[in-house]
C-alpha cells in the first residue's frame, strides 16, 4: 500500500469513544486505570497503553490522564522504567481532529499547551521510557514516541510519521527540535517537509525507530530494552540524560509558546480548515 493511500484511509477510520479518566490504583504490585490510559508493573517495569477506541486519539482527556500516569511513575520509587504503547493496528492516530473543530481558539491553544508539555515531559523523563509502537505512529503519535528513549517498531504494514504539511498544518518548535535530536538536521527536513508515513523498515532506515520487529515479538523485544537501560545506575542514568537533553529542552522553552501560537493561526486559517473538515473518525 503507498504512503498516500494509507493517509486516505486514515482520514476515514473508526471511532475513539469517549470515556473516564479515573487514578491509578494499586492492587497487589499492579495497578491500573479503567479508562483509556492503563498503567500496568511488573518487576519495577511499568507498561502504559493507550486504549482509546481503535486508533487511540489524542484529546484533552487523554493527554492529561498520560501527563498524570508518568507523573505517579516518576514518583513511584519501585518503578525502573517504562513502556509506552497503544493497542491493536495503532499506537496513535494523533489528534482527535473531529473533536477539535468546533473548539475555540482558546480552547484549542490550551490543549496544546498541555499536548506539547506532555511531550516535553516524557522527553525529559528522568527514568527510561521504551515506545513500543504496536501500529501506526502518526502525527501527535509520532511526536508522543520520538519523546521516549527508543522505538521498536512493528512490521507488516504499520506506518509512522508526521503528516501534517499534507493537510495544511504546521508543526511544533519542539516536536522540531526532539525530531532532529534523534535523526538530524536533513532528516529532520526530509520528513517534515516530506509529510510521507513511512513503514518500519524505512522508519528504521531514517533512524525514527531504533528496531524493527515482528508483532509477535515487539512486547519482547521492548522489554529488553527498557531492562537494558532500566539496568543503568539510576542517578547516573538520569544525570547524563539530564545533560544530554538540556540543549533541547532549553530550546523548547524559548521557542514553543510562539510556535503554538503560529499553529492555532494556521490550524484555524480558512484552506486549513477545508483539509480538516475532510477528516473523519467513524464510529
Amino acid at each position: 500500500m503507498s504512503s498516500r493511500t494509507l493517509e486516505r484511509r486514515l482520514a476515514v477510520v473508526w471511532a475513539a469513544h469517549q470515556a473516564t479518566f479515573p487514578r491509578i490504583t494499586s492492587s497487589q504490585g499492579r495497578r491500573e486505570t479503567k479508562g483509556m490510559v492503563h498503567v500496568s508493573i511488573r518487576d519495577g517495569l511499568a507498561e502504559v497503553r493507550l486504549e482509546r477506541g481503535k486508533v487511540n486519539a489524542l484529546n484533552e482527556g487523554v493527554v492529561d490522564e498520560l501527563s498524570r500516569s508518568f507523573r505517579e511513575l516518576a514518583g513511584d520509587p519501585r518503578v525502573r522504567g517504562s513502556i509506552l504503547t497503544g493497542t491493536g493496528k495503532f499506537f496513535s492516530f494523533g489528534f482527535d481532529i473531529p473533536e477539535f473543530m468546533d473548539a475555540s481558539k482558546e480552547a484549542f491553544t490550551d490543549y496544546l499547551g498541555r499536548f506539547t508539555a506532555l511531550y516535553r515531559e516524557l522527553f525529559a523523563h528522568e527514568k527510561p521510557i521504551v515506545a513500543a509502537l504496536n501500529g501506526h505512529a502518526v502525527a501527535g503519535g509520532c511526536m508522543l514516541a520520538t519523546a521516549c528513549d527508543a522505538r521498536i517498531m512493528v512490521t507488516g504494514g504499520a506506518k509512522i510519521g508526521l503528516n501534517e504539511i499534507g493537510f495544511g498544518s504546521s508543526l511544533f518548535a519542539g516536536s522540531l527540535a526532539i525530531l532532529r535530536f534523534w535523526v538530524g538536521e536533513q532528516r529532520s527536513q526530509q520528513i517534515a517537509y516530506g509529510g510521507a508515513l513511512h513503514t518500519a523498515e524505512e522508519a528504521l532506515a531514517l533512524g525514527l525507530v531504533d528496531a524493527a520487529v515482528a508483532p509477535d515479538e515487539l512486547a519482547g523485544a521492548a522489554r529488553r530494552r527498557l531492562e537494558e537501560l532500566a539496568a543503568k545506575p539510576a542517578a547516573a542514568f538520569a544525570g547524563i540524560k539530564r545533560l544530554l537533553r538540556r540543549p533541547v529542552l532549553d530550546e523548547i522553552d524559548r521557542t514553543e509558546a510562539d510556535s503554538v501560537r503560529a499553529f492555532v493561526d494556521i490550524w484555524y486559517s480558512a484552506e486549513t480548515r477545508r483539509e480538516l473538515e475532510k477528516i473523519k473518525i467513524r464510529a
